[in-house]
């Protein structure tokens, strides 16, 4: 599309005003899956990091937006993901307004899919700030703990929840959370569990066993399953067979 590259070309300069309608016209454009190339391939990609860094927070929340609208794309998962947009990201996720914030999370849950990412994204902090986030009066429980279950799959992404006391709050989902959050909640307490016998037991000493037995006869379908795994899990670290899937 032709106006494209002129709307590229106003994210690096001009006046704040300006920067804001031109992400915001981009991220517009973005959600047309037939644009989201053309936006990607005029170079959108170091500008939007650059307007994340350093715009207005409605530009920021934009810019954030859109990088997220590009992720959609398998291979634009992959290219942000090596940029420095994954730590700008994380810095909105820390210090953004609650649109902000969201719009962050959003995007690093995308390019958390891709496995490269997940290590970035937990070098660059995420993991403090989502636990933060867990918080039932923030409003963003459920996208907070998506992208921690995301996490929770690489050893790093496990150390980190455990060092910013993420097992408690974990624990809480399973116990109160929406039926998506319990799901996650529970998928990350398997990965935590599966990971390192202390992270087990750390689990298993916040309560966890009556609520995962309420999950695993009334949750979705992969919570029961994630549930009763946890279950054998504790079984098997008291058998001394810790690790072994059953």
């Amino acid at each position: 599309m032709w106006a494209i590259p002129p709307l590229v070309s106003l994210l690096d300069s001009g006046p704040t005003q300006t920067q804001e309608h031109a992400v915001t016209a981009l991220l517009n454009l973005s959600i047309n899956n037939r644009n989201k190339v053309a936006v990607a391939e005029a170079g959108a990609v170091e500008p939007l990091i650059h307007v994340l860094k350093c715009g207005s927070m409605v530009a920021r929340e934009n810019a954030a937006a859109t990088l997220s609208s590009l992720a959609v794309l398998e291979e634009y998962k992959i290219r942000i993901g090596r940029t420095e947009a994954v730590k700008a990201l994380v810095d909105l996720l820390g210090s953004g307004n609650l649109r902000g914030k969201k719009d962050a999370a959003t995007a690093l849950f995308s390019l958390s899919i891709i496995h490269e990412n997940k290590a970035r994204i937990v070098q660059a902090g995420a993991v403090r700030h989502l636990v933060q986030l867990m918080d039932p009066d923030g409003g963003m429980v459920d996208k907070s703990v998506a992208l921690v279950a995301n996490l929770s799959t690489i050893s790093e992404g496990c150390q980190a929840i455990a060092q910013v006391g993420g097992i408690p709050l974990l624990v809480e989902v399973v116990e109160a959370g929406s039926e998506k959050g319990k799901e996650n909640a529970a998928s990350a307490l398997l990965q935590l569990c599966m990971n390192n016998h202390k992270f087990c037991s750390l689990v298993l000493q916040e309560g966890v066993v009556p609520p995962l037995i309420a999950l695993s006869h009334s949750g979705t379908p992969r919570a029961k399953e994630k549930a009763q795994q946890i279950l054998s899990q504790f079984r098997c670290q008291r058998e001394g067979n810790f690790g072994r899937r059953r």
